[in-house]
């Protein structure tokens, strides 16, 4: 959830005024640009099309993200989330390519990304980011897992070093290829794959060593990677287990096809479809990591939702037109660029410059990268994004939430990335049902509402009173809070009068249950008030029943609640 807050003076701004900043970065976007340059490759090669794609891509958001604005330290560019969605629409509109040529699809896919662009503006100018915070955090963590196994699973081909034609496209068809790929690999190849990723693990263990954090693992591993690859004369035991940019990058770039897609009714279905998939996934994502980015922020500014999702929409249609893939905030390059000192999005164009420059002065060099070693990274990336270690964390959230992330993760693998997102919204909306009326049938029997009325409190505003009582601001709550509803208490809270120097939120009985997503949401925005040395106190959460020991779990109403109230 997000918030209008008032920005400490001393806090860098964007824009020119940024522009004092741009010593540091600087620095930082030199740094990014040296991630950015194999991860941005590797996405490409994962969304089935070369690796200058993916560089286009991160090109265009270096040069468009700044002059928009929206976030401060976030890095945009090509993002391996999409990557999965990205390829499956690529097959369905005619073909996906490889490392080395573009499939038949992707100048649809083009056509499908600029749409999505257009969209994301039109939603961002009727301020409608805030409806992202719909999707419950359970089920954007499955959705996050799901994107990382099928990251994982479809690098194994190149990992392997595999020469013979994949025929898998789903995630339970890679896992039984996978004896295949094995049996078929090519030896050197699967050596710097193998000692790519050993190293990747390894220093990712060292996460208090100073260095490490400056400069990421995947910048080490990379190094590593392409002096093993010389060793292993990778260019002599093959031309296909090497990046291939073309002498002229710039040349001969694909572009959309709008006419023949708007020509091919067979085709408008996959289109249509991808379309809602891509707006969808490509929204919460960059949302949900431009929020994720502001908590890392030293300066602790908050991220504008609408402004970000009007940056990515502009910056897909440029990327779009230029043949490049879709945009989203990047977490890996943000959190480098963090580390390294940038202050403003500055450090985006910095990036995006470099970026320019290494592929005019350095093609020779960047032809050195081994893919196996790309597809190292990208598996680093994918396991980043589905360890035990995110499992157990939602764990300690709550078996119910555990529960909604497995769901999700296991409908995504079975199904796809919109169906997934889907049936966990359903089954969250259901596991919340069923705990507000337990919950209000145990605490305040004689208040529980009819099932219908239940339902559409849950999109309703929970706010039913307010009051400014001298310097402070009270508000006070009579319905659940969800996440189907907290845009809600989100937009009350944006509308604190200035005045205000504590505000309190009282929470009746009838509230009945608080879910991790709006609980969550709830903590953030105290955070938030307290940076700003406004105390917000949330009135009667702790006479609620908690479903764990977590601090965001969720919240259930209990008969000394409904006592006080």
């Amino acid at each position: 959830m997000s918030i209008a807050v008032r920005v400490r003076p001393e806090a860098p701004a964007n824009g020119l005024a940024g522009l004092k900043h741009i010593r540091h970065d600087i620095v930082s976007g030199i740094v990014v640009s040296l991630v950015s340059l194999p991860l941005s490759s590797g996405i490409a090669i994962a969304s089935g099309v070369p690796p200058i794609y993916g560089l286009i891509s991160a090109i265009i958001a270096g040069l468009v993200f700044p002059l928009l604005g929206g976030a401060y330290v976030t890095i945009a560019g090509p993002a391996a989330g999409l990557a999965p969605a990205l390829l499956a629409l690529m097959v369905a509109l005619g073909g996906a390519g490889d490392a080395d040529h573009v499939g038949a699809g992707y100048p649809f896919l083009l056509v499908v990304i600029c749409m999505v662009g257009v969209l994301q503006i039109i939603l961002s100018l009727l301020k409608l980011a805030r409806f992202a915070s719909i999707i419950p955090v359970s089920v954007v963590e499955g959705m996050l897992a799901s994107i990382g196994l099928l990251i994982i699973v479809k690098q194994l081909p190149m990992f392997f070093g595999y020469t013979g034609k994949v025929h898998a496209h789903e995630f339970v068809d890679f896992l039984g290829e996978l004896p295949t790929y094995a049996t078929g690999m090519t030896v050197p190849v699967f050596a710097v794959s193998m000692s790519s990723l050993v190293v990747l693990f390894v220093l990712g263990n060292f996460k208090n060593v100073r260095l490490l954090k400056i400069i990421p693992p995947q910048l080490f591993a990379v190094v590593f990677g392409v002096i093993l690859g010389q060793l292993f004369h990778l260019s002599s035991v093959g031309s296909n287990f090497l990046i291939n940019l073309p002498k002229d990058p710039f040349h001969g770039l694909h572009t959309p096809h709008f006419s023949e897609l708007f020509s091919r009714q067979d085709l408008w279905y996959a289109a249509i479809l991808g379309v809602i998939t891509l707006t969808m996934i490509d929204g919460v994502e960059s949302l949900a990591t431009a929020m994720a980015v502001d908590r890392i922020d030293p300066y602790h500014r908050k991220s504008s939702p609408n402004r970000v999702l009007l940056a990515m929409g502009v910056a897909n249609i440029a990327s779009s037109l230029a043949g490049g893939l879709t945009i989203i905030p990047g977490g890996v390059k943000s959190k480098v660029n963090v580390a390294s000192g940038g202050r403003t999005l500055w450090a985006n164009f910095t990036n995006a410059i470099c970026l320019i420059l290494y592929l005019m002065v350095g093609r020779e060099w960047i032809n050195m990268i081994p893919k196996g070693l790309l597809a190292a990274v990208l598996i680093y990336t994918g396991w980043k994004m589905c360890e035990p270690l995110v499992w157990k964390h939602v764990a300690h959230i709550g078996k119910e939430q555990l529960s909604i992330f497995t769901l999700t993760v296991v409908a995504t693998l079975l199904t796809d990335l919109l169906w997934g997102i889907i049936i966990g919204v359903v089954a969250k909306f259901a596991l919340n049902m069923f705990l507000y009326r337990r919950a209000m049938t145990k605490s305040a029997p004689a208040m529980r509402p009819p099932l219908a009325r239940s339902m559409l409190d849950f999109f309703r505003n929970p706010v039913y009173e307010r009051a400014l009582l001298g310097s402070e601001y009270h508000l006070y709550l009579d319905k659940p809070l969800v996440c189907f509803n907290t845009m809600r208490i989100s937009k009350e809270l944006d509308q604190v009068p200035a005045e205000a120097t504590a505000v309190f939120v009282h929470l009746n009985a009838r509230v009945g249950v608080i879910d991790h997503t709006s609980c969550e949401n709830l903590l953030q925005v105290v955070e938030e008030f307290s940076h700003n040395n406004v105390p917000l106190e949330i009135v009667g959460l702790d006479r609620m029943k908690r479903m764990s020991a977590h601090p965001s779990c969720t919240h259930l109403a209990t008969e000394e609640l409904a006592a006080v109230c």
